[in-house]
């Protein structure tokens, strides 16, 4: 047993013995508490500089959407104009044994607009993997199909595109296009063009247009009404695929810039969520740095009292 003049002693030796003790434990915690703070801190950065590029492609996407569907209503004069000639001349495709379908997918390089091109991939692929579906080859303009459909169909694949979509599609990037497909040396029944078909600024669907060869122009019921000579079947044909290929282009363009806009609208207002979630948890984390420190801070002077 111990006196009653060394107790006091010893309560004040245990208490200098606890505070180093305590103080150490408390700095473990607050160095991990501080790493949390700098760790929401950097993501909180992050996610501002996020919003920040989502809301300046948005505003971007906004002042080209009007260019876009001003050219996307211009061809699509030309391109359905082109079709009531082929519907008022009951133009069908001929129907020939070992003959192939070629499909022109009309996409383009860039992304950051949500489904619009993995969509018309996917429309694609039903079309090729249909029951009755004769053999078919593929045409890819834009990087966006190629790099979808060549994991799925590779061999189907006989000439691809890029360098598409960066600004607004005219009638001689359709013309190159056309004067490629044209020099194919496959023997193809007909040509169908696979491309988005703008609704409004919201909603697209993908769509099959048409083209005719020059034996399906000969042949049509009603073309003679047209008084068109032989010789110029061949320069109608060209010039109705590459009609055909601007008026595909040209809605899709409308549609991928009108899909990033949406885009990148949802990206902000998500961007901002977290934003305000990150912020209210750095708020309550430093203050639960200060409340343990004021709680250490009382606590020692509460033990330096008692000794």
């Amino acid at each position: 047993m111990f006196s009653r003049t060394a107790r006091p002693a010893l309560r004040a030796g245990a208490a200098a013995a606890a505070i180093p003790a305590r103080s150490a434990a408390a700095a473990n915690s607050n160095a991990a508490t501080y790493a949390t703070l700098r760790e929401i801190e950097g993501r909180l950065k992050s996610i501002r500089n996020i919003e920040k590029i989502t809301n300046t492609m948005k505003v971007v996407a906004s002042t080209k959407l009007t260019r876009a569907q001003r050219a996307m209503e211009s061809s699509r004069n030309y391109g359905e104009t082109n079709n009531k000639v082929f519907e008022s001349a009951e133009t069908k495709p001929l129907e020939a044994e070992g003959k192939k379908t070629l499909y022109v997918v009309c996409s383009s390089d860039k992304g950051l607009c949500g489904g619009v091109h993995s969509g018309l991939s996917r429309f694609m692929r039903r079309q090729l993997g249909a029951a009755d579906a004769q053999p078919a080859d593929l045409v890819l303009v834009g990087e966006k199909s190629r790099a979808q459909l060549s994991r799925t169909n590779p061999r189907d694949i006989v000439l691809t595109f890029s360098g598409v979509g960066k600004d607004i599609p005219t009638f001689a990037d359709a013309q190159a296009i056309s004067d490629q497909i044209l020099q194919l040396q496959g023997d193809y029944s007909d040509v169908k063009i696979v491309y988005n078909r703008f609704i409004n600024a919201t909603s697209y669907e993908p769509t099959v247009v048409s083209a005719y060869s020059e034996e399906a122009f000969a042949n049509s019921p009603n073309f003679s009404a047209f008084e068109v000579d032989e010789e110029l079947l061949a320069n109608l044909r060209e010039y109705s695929l590459a009609n055909s290929l601007f008026w595909a282009l040209a809605e899709g363009h409308a549609c991928e810039i009108s899909a990033r806009q949406q885009a990148m609208d949802n990206a902000s207002k998500n961007a901002g969520e977290m934003i305000n979630k990150y912020q209210i948890l750095f708020n309550r984390t430093r203050q639960a740095v200060i409340t343990n420190e004021l709680v250490e801070i009382i606590t020692g002077a509460t033990a330096s009292a008692d000794m």
